[in-house]
């Protein structure tokens, strides 16, 4: 991992001397006068004072910097108000050993304009000047560390050169974080957050990272089906607590539709403590957001933005044939591969989604190792807690359906119904839902359940945001003339 700076030579501040002054040193006090040096002298005549003669030249042994001119002869100047310190910050600079030299100047951040140094050309300037708008620099990028600095060096100047102890203030162990904090919420939900790591139980092993968290008190956890899917087969599966604890998990059930996954530890240790569960309906966009997570294998991350949208429509794959649609929350948290199962949690600390899937610089929605580009998605906890009742009761996942084939290419006008199913089938299932409400091979829905729809995807995304039974209004297009409907969705259960 590296820095910035890392490596980059950082340059002289123009107005620094390198080295410190040599301070001056006091006159030796003249001696006192003897009884015959006091004697009455005879006056003598003035001497003309002699031509300066030119000193040879000598060879210098080692090249010092100007020292900066002495400052004229003025009143005595209030004494400098001490620089307050800066607000602290990840990371400082450190100051030199034994008080100097002072930490260099920190270098600009590429693209920041160099300051110029302080005074009008050729004014006269304070010894110590220089290095005070040095270190003010610094105070001003490194922040807690600079801004002690910054104070000793306006006040050395006043109070003589003396042994100083510099403070970095109060330690951040000793802060009281306010419930509510971000700080607060993650230090309350990471114990719940689980790190999942799965492998297949072919030769290859081959497997991956994700994240999960605790469900229930008898060791469920909730998790993304695309982060289990490589070892539910023969495979095995370990969850890491924050505190490094790690336990043998087992998969319970799946739903590749949903993208939803529960697993459970084999030995629940005792005290599990499950996350809080908030309303996804009552979410709203500029809500904040905090996600917890493993990105790139990095546990225990904690990221923050706001919900940037609702009802989203997402369809994303896990590469391996699987696909799945959901209705998303959209947030700029930043969620990265790893990120995925891992909670969605609002500014009270209760779960809103699950982070699934993230829309990469390269086109389209996945789970890609492409990194954050503010684009995450998440499935509302709300059609999360459904699914994972239903796989915690029965191992298998229920999908709602129409009972109708729609075209899942076409995109911009709605969800046209196919004239013909999988395999020359009937695209409209003979007393299925679809046709009990009217509907038939060519009519393009356009709204379903008061949501506009643009594609097949679209609505299968809101289709999944029900419960088999419900009755939904939906609006669709034929000949040219809208018309409304009522569909009272069907059920299927499993995958297959």
């Amino acid at each position: 991992m590296s820095t910035e700076n890392e490596g980059t030579e950082v340059p002289a501040d123009p107005t620094a001397p390198s080295v410190p002054a040599t301070p001056p040193v006091p006159a030796t006090p003249p001696a006192v006068p003897t009884a015959a040096e006091r004697a009455p002298r005879p006056p003598q005549a003035p001497v003309e004072p002699a031509a300066p003669v030119p000193s040879a030249q000598e060879a210098p042994t080692q090249v010092q910097p100007p020292v900066p001119p002495a400052p004229p002869a003025q009143a005595p100047a209030p004494a400098a108000a001490p620089f307050p310190a800066a607000e602290p910050v990840t990371a400082g600079a450190p100051a030199g050993a034994g008080g100097w030299p002072p930490a260099p100047p920190a270098v600009p951040a590429w693209g920041e304009p160099v300051p110029a140094p302080s005074g009008a050309p050729g004014a006269p300037r304070r010894r110590g000047g220089g290095l005070v708008a040095a270190v003010l620099v610094a105070a001003l990028v490194a922040g807690g560390i600079g801004g002690g600095i910054g104070y000793w060096a306006a006040q050395r100047e006043d109070r003589g050169p003396e042994s100083t102890t510099v403070s970095s203030g109060e330690a951040p162990a000793s802060f009281k974080r306010e419930a509510g904090t971000v700080a607060a919420v993650a230090a309350k939900a990471l114990p719940s957050v689980v790190t999942i790591q799965a492998k297949s139980g072919d030769v290859q092993g081959e497997g991956g990272t994700g994240t999960g968290f605790v469900y229930d008190q008898e060791g469920h956890i909730v998790t993304n089906n695309h982060v289990v899917a490589s070892a539910a087969e023969g495979g095995t599966l370990s969850a890491t607590f924050s505190d490094g604890r790690t336990y043998d998990a087992e998969v319970v059930g799946r739903a590749e539709g949903y993208d939803v996954a529960v697993i459970k530890l084999k030995q629940p240790p005792k005290g599990l403590k499950p996350l809080p569960l908030g309303d996804s309906d009552r979410v709203a966009v500029g809500d904040a957001t905090i996600a917890i997570g493993a990105p790139f294998g990095l546990s225990n991350t904690v990221t923050t933005g706001i919900i940037s949208a609702k009802n989203r429509p997402v369809a994303s794959g896990d590469g391996g044939g699987s696909n799945s649609y959901m209705s998303a929350l959209q947030t700029d948290a930043s969620i990265n591969p790893g990120n995925s199962g891992g909670p969605l949690l609002d500014a009270a600390g209760a779960v809103i989604g699950i982070n699934s899937a993230i829309q990469s610089t390269g086109g389209g929605y996945g789970q890609s190792q492409a990194g954050s580009i503010g684009l995450g998605f998440a499935i509302p906890v709300n059609q999360a807690k459904a699914v994972a009742e239903q796989l915690i009761k029965t191992g298998k996942p229920v999908y709602p359906v129409i009972g109708a084939t729609v075209n899942m290419n076409e995109k911009g006008e709605g969800a046209r119904i196919a004239e013909q199913g999988a395999g020359g089938t009937e695209s409209v299932t003979p007393g299925g839902p679809a046709a009990e409400a009217g509907l038939r091979p060519g009519d393009v829905i356009t709204s379903f359940g008061g949501h506009a729809i643009d594609s097949g995807p679209t609505l299968i995304s809101e289709i999944w945001t029900h419960k088999p039974g419900d009755e939904v209004k939906v609006t669709y297009e034929r000949d040219g003339k809208s018309a409304s409907t009522t569909v009272v969705l069907g059920k299927r259960a499993g995958d297959s």
